[in-house]
């Protein structure tokens, strides 16, 4: 294999790298954008959302994402981990995701007592059922990071414009490369239906020679019988 062969399918192996991880980049961008931290519609029953602390480090931990299902409340049991709506003064409204310590009631209505399990502590208010998001399932370690730094300007330059312009470059080169190909190829095209007129011309001048020297010689017989 030469040189510039290998060369070629190196560059059509990265183009197609760069590729493929631009078109996941953007994928990341929409889906994440779409889903995470959102309090409605969520894929397929599942909500995600980035950890904010360290409260249950040893089950997930600040930067992780949290996939929580749908969860019918009645079927909540101490010992599961759910999503929920804050109801304390101090955060209210933020989304936390907490263990259930037991079940009670918060102003005349089931509720469930949390705890984080890195501090041990109850939450200082319970979590009514109808502030229940969803059971957690399962934890996407850093996810969140990447997600916010690629919310971030330079997070969109390395990640989504520096991509974009090595594909614009390299697509560019090559079309450079085949235009100059073309051109040479069309040079020489021209070069060869040149010499193929002057090919012809020369035939032409030959055979008006060779005409001139047969008339010239049936004009000397003529002289030469008169």
């Amino acid at each position: 294999m030469n040189k510039k062969k290998t060369l070629t399918i190196v560059g059509r192996v990265v183009t197609a790298l760069i590729l493929i991880f631009t078109v996941f980049i953007m994928i990341f961008t929409i889906f994440s954008v779409n889903s995470f931290n959102k309090d409605e519609g969520g894929l397929f029953g599942y909500k995600f959302y980035i950890v904010l602390s360290d409260s249950m480090k040893g089950e997930f931990q600040s930067g992780d994402v949290v996939a929580s299902k749908d969860v019918d409340a009645d079927q909540l049991q101490p010992g599961d981990i759910i999503t929920f709506k804050s109801v304390d003064p101090e955060n209210y409204g933020e989304v936390v995701t907490h263990k259930i310590r037991s079940i009670t009631d918060y102003e005349g209505q089931k509720a469930f007592v949390t705890y984080g399990i890195a501090l041990g502590n109850d939450d200082t208010y319970p979590v009514p059922a109808d502030r229940v998001i969803g059971q957690y399932q399962y934890a996407m370690p850093k996810l969140g990071y990447f997600f916010q730094f690629l919310k971030s300007p330079m997070g969109y330059i390395v990640l989504i414009f520096i991509p974009f312009a090595l594909l614009l470059i390299m697509q560019s080169v090559k079309f450079f490369r085949l235009l100059k190909r073309y051109k040479k190829e069309q040079q020489a095209e021209i070069d060869r239906q040149k010499e193929e007129v002057e090919e012809e011309r020369r035939k032409a001048r030959e055979m008006l020679e060779e005409i001139e020297r047969l008339k010239a010689q049936v004009q000397g017989r003529e002289t030469g019988s008169q």
